[in-house]
């Protein structure tokens, strides 16, 4: 296990100094492992009872390792060398980092965007098996994924079921389903473990492991961090951490995460989520802001800001004014990363194992699937985007009026969230348009990719502070698929978990740009462009 160590400046020392000695006198860290669900108040109690098995996710995930390295031994030599992991949220996001970091293929289709699942299915059919990978067992997106696929393998000849491997909690209606059609293998995970706290249970190890990652080591890992957390010490990682994030006073509720030379790949995307959704809610919680080493937000020095970069063991890393640095193996960090979560959690006064607001978008997305309304019609076109706002757009007559009339609804301690509801691998380099958003309003930028959003920082969105203005892009599609079975397609649910959700943000009270892209490469260039006009105008105003 490669070192895990700490560093911390300014708030984020105070933080520490303040709540420590508090934390290591009431046994914290060991009455975590001890699974003491009453760590988070009366209120937390009937969810932390069931969701503390996390802890020893390590030791109890071990029995499946050699089930799925015979798997994973059995359909090579079937030839089928690629797995597509159909999953959203924690079902996806931890396998993506671990495969990523450790340098194998691993094709992850957490979208419903008919681009994107059509490129997924173009791509070596005859030589892939598909993780279908569901907590709940219903999750709509994941069942419309192996819908598809299981339509597209039986179209080519193969035997799908064959092909079909499903990761679920035992007594989920996809367990039961899974095992009625004979598909391929069906592995349960513990089911007293959230989702978002799942990286080393079933979900993160079966598609990794499948995928050729040494998922052996990663416990082996694992295992030797949990021993380390398991100390009511002072220099307990994992108390440290929690009390940087939900311990600073005033609460610093924006924390950058910036990759730093960790050589974790997608590190700060998984813990945007674990943090996101366990601690906004109650009008609280710590917005997370993935960003780069040296983004907009990491030299503003905002008084609501915290900056934790993630580093190498062997770095000499300069901290500025009231950052935290953190290195370790990528075992060793989930574990650091979801005990300090839970730390958090106590410090906030919240329960970091529930999510209230996540369903909301779902059931109005639903609904609109269900109505089938009529798009609403757009306050007025410019160019390649269709744009859809409040009455704060006021006499916007082109799309760079109305992101800046957006921007101005941002108060001194708000943030902008950007939302892309389209193909996030074809389309990648909208993320770049984060940066300038930030220059440009002063203050914290998010960018999600959708729908996979929802089922992570979705849930701060609404059930955090309401200090967030949003900016949602959606796409038209050159093509759109049949979802076998079902009364709509990829398209049109899409369209609706977009609609949805800014639905919900604007019952909320949150102000809500929507910009749709009639052609989706010009449309995007066009965004771009935008963008980068106004961090010119911001940049050239600021030197004058």
């Amino acid at each position: 296990m490669s070192t895990l160590s700490y560093d911390a400046t300014g708030a984020a020392r105070k933080a520490l100094e303040q709540h420590l000695p508090a934390l290591v006198e009431d046994r914290v860290a060991t009455r975590i492992f001890a699974k003491d669900h009453t760590l988070w108040g009366p209120d937390a109690e009937a969810e932390s009872a069931i969701r503390l098995g996390w802890v020893e996710a390590a030791t109890v995930s071990r029995p499946l390792v050699d089930g799925i390295l015979e798997l994973r031994d059995a359909l090579k030599a079937e030839g089928i060398t690629r797995i597509v992991l159909c999953g959203m949220g924690g079902s996806s996001l931890a396998p993506e980092v671990i495969a990523g970091t450790a340098g194998v293929e691993l094709t992850v289709l957490d979208s419903t965007d008919p681009e994107q699942v059509g490129a997924a299915l173009a791509d070596r059919l005859t030589e892939t098996a598909i993780v279908v990978s569901s907590k709940s067992g219903s999750t709509l997106e994941t069942d419309s994924q192996r819908r598809i696929f299981e339509h597209a393998f039986t179209e080519a000849g193969l035997d799908a079921k064959s092909r079909i491997i499903v990761v679920t909690d035992p007594g989920s209606p996809l367990d039961k389903a899974s095992r009625d059609a004979g598909y391929r293998a069906v592995f349960n995970a513990d089911p007293n473990v959230g989702g978002r706290y799942s990286a080393l249970t079933a979900f993160g190890l079966v598609p990794s492991g499948l995928a050729g990652v040494d998922i052996a080591s990663l416990l082996d890992e694992a295992e030797e961090a949990a021993e380390i957390l398991n100390e009511d010490a002072p220099e307990n990682i994992g108390l440290v951490l929690g009390a940087a994030l939900g311990g600073t006073n005033p609460l610093r509720n924006k924390v950058v995460i910036a990759e730093d030379g960790s050589g974790i790949v997608g590190f700060a995307d998984w813990a945007e989520q674990l943090i996101a959704e366990s601690t906004g809610k109650l009008g609280t919680g710590i917005l997370p802001v993935v960003a780069g080493p040296n983004a907009p937000e990491v030299t503003s020095g905002a008084e609501d800001v915290l900056v934790v970069r993630l580093v190498s063991a062997d770095a000499d890393v300069e901290l500025g004014e009231n950052e935290v640095a953190i290195a370790g193996g990528l075992a060793a960090q989930m574990m650091v990363w979801e005990f300090a979560t839970a730390v958090a959690g106590r410090l906030l006064g919240i329960n970091p194992f529930d999510q209230p607001d996540v369903e909301a978008a779902k059931v109005a997305a639903r609904g609109l699937l269900d109505a089938q309304p009529e798009p609403t019609p757009a306050s007025f076109v410019d160019g390649a985007i269709e744009v859809r706002g409040g009455d704060w757009l006021g006499s916007s007559a082109t799309a760079a009026d109305a992101v800046a009339a957006l921007l101005g609804q941002l108060g001194s301690d708000g943030y902008l969230s950007v939302q892309a509801y389209f193909d996030r691998l074809a389309y990648s380099q909208l993320e770049g348009v984060r940066d300038d958003l930030a220059a440009v309003s002063g203050r914290p930028v998010t960018f999600g990719w959708g729908p996979r959003f929802l089922h992570s920082t979705g849930q701060f969105h609404k059930g955090g502070p309401a200090i967030g203005v949003f900016l949602q892009v959606t796409a038209a599609s050159a093509q759109d698929l049949a979802i076998p079975e079902r009364p709509f397609t990829f398209g049109e649910l899409i369209a609706a978990q977009a609609a949805g959700d800014a639905q919900v943000l604007s019952e909320h009270g949150r102000p809500v740009l929507r910009l749709h892209l009639t052609d989706r490469a010009a449309g995007v260039t066009q965004l771009q462009e935008i963008v980068s006009s106004l961090a010119s105008k911001a940049a050239s105003a600021t030197e004058s």
